[in-house]
């Protein structure tokens, strides 16, 4: 079950962990210093299938909260992320790419804003804490910094709204798409939003008292019986198609936004101020040079991907491979690639060097699949 970890206080339980053993879970892997389940019974496509079809409660308490409160909060938060966050209200969730000063990204959090003066970053696997205070501290900024006790517990899939209705109100039909409401649990006020790490559609509560854990499991799992509710992780077939990307997989500190798809998110005129500006302006005004594609390619079920994995063009590396698995609905392997420029076309031919010493025919698919 444990995959070789070793536990001790450095990889941390979560308040859910003990009822994702109960419920079977195969293994574990560690985001953020913290325990995330990875596999349960189902295989990965038996998991994908009933993820498109029916609802999963997913123990991802490992997406830390940084909460950044204060006179200059919203300063700060901008100062960090090239997304004008100015128009953002209370109540929204907003996908932010933070960077550094050369516009490599730090992180790709989704922003809550609790009040005019109060933020959480949901983060990525990446120790934005201690940036944030470094960056605080060194301009003499007015905030407060730190982790709260916050456990987010998603529900995700088609039916993951009834769950939600049946248990907290039809108010929650209510939530818009990355927005997020108030919902009463054991006598709490309690953050429940609308998103999470799938296309399927779903929530997370951000459950703020680590002791209510296994109450709020339990409830939702008594709640979800009537929609074939069962235990379940981020899938990795599901996340490729659609296209999410992975922090530590398909980008690091040596991306920047506009190479990975974020160009949405990045203001590249001068009227906001933000670490790393000057680089990204620079980048967009020279072109990027890779981008960020998907991958289809044939010769069987592929293995892990745990490297990169060349992408070929006669007989030359044009890219590489950073995320890859069968696909039951499209009878083929799928993937998520950094590609060069000049070789990212929809329907490029390329050939993937697998780690199994094989070479697959493929081909360059736009996002989502």
């Amino acid at each position: 079950m444990t995959d070789g970890l070793n536990f001790s206080r450095r990889l941390r339980r979560t308040p859910y962990t003990g009822r994702a053993e109960a419920a079977g879970v195969r293994g574990f892997s560690v985001v953020n210093h913290m325990l995330l389940p990875k596999a349960y019974a189902r295989s990965v496509e038996e998991d994908y299938w009933h993820l498109r079809e029916h609802v999963q409660i997913w123990d991802v308490a490992c997406q830390r909260q940084v909460q950044i409160e204060g006179p200059d909060a919203t300063r700060l938060v901008q100062w960090m992320t090239p997304r004008d966050i100015g128009r953002a209200k209370v109540g929204d969730c907003l996908y932010v790419p933070i960077t550094d000063e050369s516009s490599g990204l730090i992180n790709d959090p989704v922003l809550l804003k609790l009040a005019e003066d109060r933020f959480w970053l949901s983060i990525a696997d990446s120790d934005l804490l201690l940036y944030a205070k470094g960056l605080a501290i060194g301009r003499g900024m007015n905030v407060r910094i730190e982790e709260p006790d916050v456990s987010p517990l998603a529900v995700q899939g088609p039916k993951a709204e009834a769950v939600m209705a049946d248990l907290f109100g039809e108010h929650i039909r209510e939530i818009g798409f990355f927005k997020f409401a108030w919902v009463e649990f054991k006598g709490t006020r309690q953050l429940i939003a609308r998103s999470g790490y799938s296309r399927q559609g779903g929530f997370e509560i951000y459950l703020q008292g680590a002791h209510f854990g296994p109450a709020l499991w339990d409830a939702i799992w008594e709640a979800g019986q009537l929609y074939d509710i069962a235990p379940g992780c981020p899938n990795l077939i599901e996340r490729i198609e659609g296209g999410l990307l992975s922090y530590g997989n398909e980008m690091t500190r040596e991306n920047n936004p506009l190479e990975i798809g974020l160009s949405k998110y990045c203001t590249l005129d001068e009227s906001i101020e933000y670490i790393g500006r000057d680089a990204l302006q620079r980048i967009a005004a020279q072109g990027i040079t890779r981008k960020i594609r998907g991958v289809v390619f044939d010769g069987g079920r592929c293995p892990t991907c745990a490297e990169p994995w060349p992408l070929m063009s006669d007989g030359r590396q044009i890219g590489q491979i950073t995320s890859a698995v069968w696909s039951p609905r499209r009878d083929a392997n799928v993937s998520l690639a950094m590609v060069n420029h000049g070789f990212w076309d929809h329907g490029q031919m390329i050939t993937v060097q697998v780690s199994d010493g094989s070479h697959r025919n493929g081909w360059i698919a736009n996002l989502p699949m």
